[in-house]
Formats: C-alpha cells, sequence, structure tokens
C-alpha cells in the first residue's frame, strides 16, 4: 500500500514562503538548507532553521498514514515546485523518496534526506504574555524604522523590549534617532527585558502581517518564542549590552512647540529634495513668529521656507537636524498636531504622542550646521 497525504497548495505555499529567508541562509550545518516535513494522521508540521532563528508551522491534511512520518527536503526546491503548481497536491512516500501529485496530472518525484540529519529543535515553550497581533505589528513598526543592519555597535542592531509590571516597552535607535514605545496593556510579573535582532523583528513582522489572531510571547531554551494559532517563531538574542536610553527621552525644561504635521512633513520632503544622496544638515530657527527651515546645497541650490507653530513661552533657538532622520519618525505618528519639544543647540528635538493605548516618543538628535554647507 502506498501511504500519502493531501493538502491545498496555496496553504503549503504560505509557509515555504515564509520559510525561505531561513532554509536560504548559509549556517555551519549544510542540512539546514533544507525544511523538515513532520506527517502524522491528520497534521503536517513544518521546521526550518538557520541556528539563529527557527520557524515551526503546522497544516491541516488529509492522509492514509498508519503512523507518522518525517523527511527532509531542500527548503527552496519544493517552494519553487509549489510555486508553479495549483489545486490538491498529493505526497506518496515511494522507496526511493517522495511523489508528489497534483489534481492536473502534474508527477515529481524527489529525492529527500533522513530527518535524524535535521538539528535539534527547541521545545517545552513557556508563554509568558500574549498580544493582539495587530496592535503588536503597529508596535513593532514604529520602532523597527531606526534599528539598522550592520552597525559598528552590535547592540544597536536590535530591539530592546522591556516587560514587567507597569506594561511593556520597546526601543530601538541607529545613534542618529531613537524610537520608544510603551504600553499599559500588556504587564509581566517580573521585570525582564530582550534584545531581539533586526532579522528576526522583520521575519516575525512578516507572520504577525498574516495573522489577526492572539500572539503568544514566551521564552524556550534561552530564545524568545512568538507564537500563533499555526506557528512557533524562536530567535536567539542578542547578548550586548543596550545603550543608557531613559534620560534621552526627559522634556525637563525643554520648550514645547506645536506644529502641523503635514505642514511639515511637506517641508521636509522639499529640503529632501535638495540633498541629492548627501548629508547636509538643514537649519531650524523657532521663534514666536514659527519655524523657518532652511538648507543650502552648493552643488544644486538653497530652500527658505517658513512652517507655522505654537510655542508656549518666548523662546528662540537655531539649531540643525539632518531632514530624512526628522521625516521617518514623522511618517509613523498618526496625530494632524505634532507636540515636540526643544531645548538648545546640543540637545534633541523630542516628539510626543499619547494615543488610546500606548504614547510614542521619537527622539533626533542634532548634527553640526558645519554640514549645512
Amino acid at each position: 500500500m502506498m501511504y500519502s497525504f493531501s493538502l491545498e497548495r496555496d496553504a503549503l505555499l504560505t509557509q515555504l514562503s515564509a520559510m525561505q529567508p531561513i532554509c536560504s541562509k548559509r549556517s555551519p550545518l549544510d542540512v539546514t538548507e533544507s525544511i523538515l516535513f513532520q506527517v502524522s494522521y491528520r497534521e503536517l508540521i513544518l521546521k526550518a532553521t538557520d541556528l539563529e532563528i527557527s520557524l515551526q508551522s503546522s497544516l491541516s491534511i488529509e492522509s492514509s498514514l498508519a503512523e507518522n512520518r518525517s523527511f527532509l527536503i531542500s527548503g527552496r526546491r519544493i517552494y519553487e515546485i509549489v510555486r508553479e503548481l495549483s489545486g490538491n497536491l498529493t505526497f506518496s512516500f515511494i522507496e526511493s523518496g517522495i511523489k508528489l501529485t497534483t489534481t492536473e496530472g502534474v508527477a515529481f518525484t524527489l529525492a529527500v534526506r533522513d530527518a535524524r540529519d535535521f538539528p535539534a529543535f527547541p521545545e517545552r515553550i513557556e508563554n509568558l504574555m500574549h498580544c493582539e497581533s495587530p496592535f503588536l505589528l503597529n508596535l513593532f513598526d514604529k520602532v523597527g524604522i531606526v534599528v539598522p543592519q550592520n552597525n559598528a555597535t552590535k547592540a544597536l542592531n536590535g530591539m530592546l523590549l522591556e516587560a514587567g509590571p507597569k506594561g511593556v516597552a520597546f526601543v530601538g535607535t541607529d545613534g542618529h534617532s531613537l524610537a520608544y514605545v510603551e504600553t499599559s496593556q500588556y504587564t509581566l510579573s517580573e521585570p525582564t527585558q530582550w534584545l531581539i535582532p533586526r532579522r528576526a523583528l522583520l521575519e516575525v513582522k512578516k507572520l504577525l502581517e498574516q495573522t489577526t489572531d492572539v500572539v503568544f510571547i514566551g521564552t524556550c531554551s534561552g530564545q524568545l518564542v512568538f507564537s500563533g494559532t499555526h506557528f512557533n517563531f524562536f530567535t536567539r538574542l542578542l547578548n550586548d549590552p543596550f545603550p543608557v536610553y531613559k534620560p534621552i527621552l526627559s522634556t525637563t525644561n525643554f520648550v514645547k512647540v506645536q506644529m502641523s504635521r503635514e505642514s511639515l512633513i511637506k517641508a521636509l520632503r522639499r529640503a529632501g529634495a535638495l540633498l541629492a544622496g548627501q548629508f547636509i544638515a538643514s537649519h531650524f530657527s523657532f521663534s514666536m513668529h514659527g519655524c523657518e527651515i532652511s538648507l543650502e546645497n552648493k552643488e544644486i541650490g538653497s530652500l527658505r521656507q517658513m512652517v507655522a507653530c505654537d510655542i508656549t513661552s518666548d523662546f528662540s533657538l537655531d539649531t540643525a537636524f539632518y531632514s530624512p532622520y526628522l521625516l521617518t519618525g514623522l511618517l509613523a505618528i498618526p496625530d494632524e498636531q505634532i507636540t515636540c519639544y526643544v531645548k538648545d543647540k546640543r540637545s534633541a528635538l523630542i516628539i510626543v504622542t499619547k494615543q488610546a493605548n500606548y504614547e510614542y516618543t521619537y527622539v533626533v538628535m542634532p548634527v553640526s550646521r558645519e554640514n549645512k554647507q
């Protein structure tokens, strides 16, 4: 008797696609280019790992199996094949490997490897808290915008997750700007923190985009785990100490300034049109009359524009910022009117927004006016 299992092509393709960034990354073990298929009577479990991040997902199947079966198959190859198929797929166990057939009469015979070659997968997940996936994705988006990829300071290549009895906070910085979001909607009995690598953050975001279910955050074998209804995502953590950041969030002795978000975005985009890929500072002159923003690029031209603002005191300040850094934060803020805080030419510009279930702070460090050209 030929034992087999069947499932819908689209469901399988979605999971294989999510695993491609993992099985295509080089690791010390060549077997990690494979995806592990674990087949039971009603369920197919897929596993992929590159020894840094790992993904496990499950799919419902129809099968004629009398006992559980497992095999390894090239992750890239099976993805490329399934991508070109349609309809219902049937995998049959044959002596030479696996036979894949479709309802349209297409048939492949595929070589497989012994499942015992696959690295041991983390087990016994301890779930610590749960979050609504759309809300968690929103917070990740607001912080992930500043997390760099290959910063010389290794700790900056990750997002800090802090949790405790008062709530949860996410922090990211590239050394020029910093994004911080906190919420009291989720809590943890004991204070703890994890530094999530940027690569893992990007992959988790992809998973969150595909679900509206509750997502659990937990730990397993020293790794952080994000678990949905049909997936478990594991990531190793960065061990480098994250920079001390809380003092920079303080607005004590700063002056409050309110401006139209749309007007400021338009002004920054105009300034960006003169940058031509160069790091040139935009000059900001705050006063009771408004905020004058100017930029000069000797190779292209200059720009001077006024943005209306409301300042709470008789205050004036000349400072400089790199407009793309500031624009990045503004695009993550939903308010029509932004509230920012300024102090002197050596201090950061701090934007704060308070929403119904979170508070978001975006900080931009000043740059030398010598870069104005």
